[in-house]
């Protein structure tokens, strides 16, 4: 059982990152207006947000710019035209996506960039890259994290291989991510503890980023801060793929620090998540996330689903269990 002092009071080091623009962007096609953007910058600052991610590096000879909105490539010109040189104390994020970005290319040395850190995204398999990525940013001058991705799918031999691999690094966080949305708070203090081990045998730092399928995002990010884990994804009113991701509402209404402020995020909220809605921009929980959250799979079949917009649910459920 957690220590209350634990859930009462606050870490000095807990770091909130806004994952809106990027994770929420693949709802939208990162078709978000430069109000929007603008508006979300200043809500971030007023809020006490330590990080705001901007959206994906990704490469614009593998992706269609024209298929996409700015926050899919996150130019440092497209940064800079809404947080100019940015003199505040938040700091700005990137993610790149082994193997969907030309990091030795887009990603320009620090002191020319507005980007403070580079979140770098890989799959198990994908981690020599993800190291090679992350000394490449670090001799740039960057902070660097990498996400993990679907840990849900691999044997806990390989995660500490991949975290070994990882603690030699250059990179500052290790990141657990519930791409699936299919751990339960029980589970996630076991892969808290093992993160949190490796974490200070290499002096880093942990984070988590959750998704909504069972509705337990906000319930696993706060049973891993609580477990000692500092770096906390979170988006406005949840927006992210298929069920979303933990609401920085819900978020910073728990997280005791002074620093935080959740009003600006209700104002943000009102003011732009609603348009959002009745543009037709369709996110959160639903029953046919809970399905693939539930069956440990990825979610493209039940964003397919809502695409669709069926409402045969049962015979989704045969289709899923099919799967296994």
């Amino acid at each position: 059982m957690k220590e209350l002092s634990k859930l009462m009071s606050y870490r000095s080091d807990v770091r909130v990152v806004d994952a809106t623009l990027r994770d929420g962007g693949l709802v939208n096609d990162f078709r978000f207006s430069d109000e929007f953007v603008r508006d979300l910058y200043l809500t971030n600052i007023k809020a006490g947000v330590d990080y705001m991610e901007f959206g994906y590096r990704a490469d614009k000879e593998m992706f269609d710019v024209n298929k996409f909105g700015p926050c899919k490539f996150c130019d440092d010109e497209y940064i800079r035209s809404i947080v100019g040189d940015n003199h505040t104390d938040l700091k700005i994020a990137i993610m790149a996506d082994v193997g969907r970005c030309n990091y030795k290319q887009d990603i320009i040395e620090r002191e020319n960039s507005p980007v403070d850190l580079v979140r770098v995204a890989a799959y198990i398999h994908q981690i020599p890259t993800a190291v090679d990525m992350i000394e490449d940013a670090k001799k740039k001058g960057y902070e660097v994290s990498c996400n993990i991705m679907a840990i849900s799918n691999a044997q806990e031999s390989d995660i500490k291989v991949a975290l070994d691999l990882l603690g030699q690094s250059p990179v500052d966080v290790f990141y657990i991510v519930d791409s699936f949305g299919s751990i339960y708070p029980e589970q996630m203090a076991r892969i808290a503890a093992l993160y949190v081990e490796m974490a200070e045998k290499y002096g880093k730092k942990v984070g988590i980023h959750a998704h909504n399928n069972q509705q337990l995002a906000f319930a696993n990010t706060i049973e891993a801060v609580g477990d000692g884990v500092d770096w906390l994804d979170a988006t406005y009113s949840a927006m992210g793929r298929g069920a979303g991701n933990c609401a920085m509402e819900l978020l910073l209404g728990f997280l005791k620090n002074p620093k935080y402020n959740v009003y600006p995020v209700f104002q943000f909220i009102e003011k732009h998540i609603s348009r959002l809605h009745d543009e037709g921009v369709v996110w959160g929980y639903d029953l046919q996330y809970l399905l693939t959250g539930l069956f440990n799979q990825h979610p493209r079949t039940a964003i397919q689903y809502t695409k669709e917009k069926r409402t045969d649910i049962s015979e989704f459920y045969k289709e899923i269990i099919s799967q296994e």
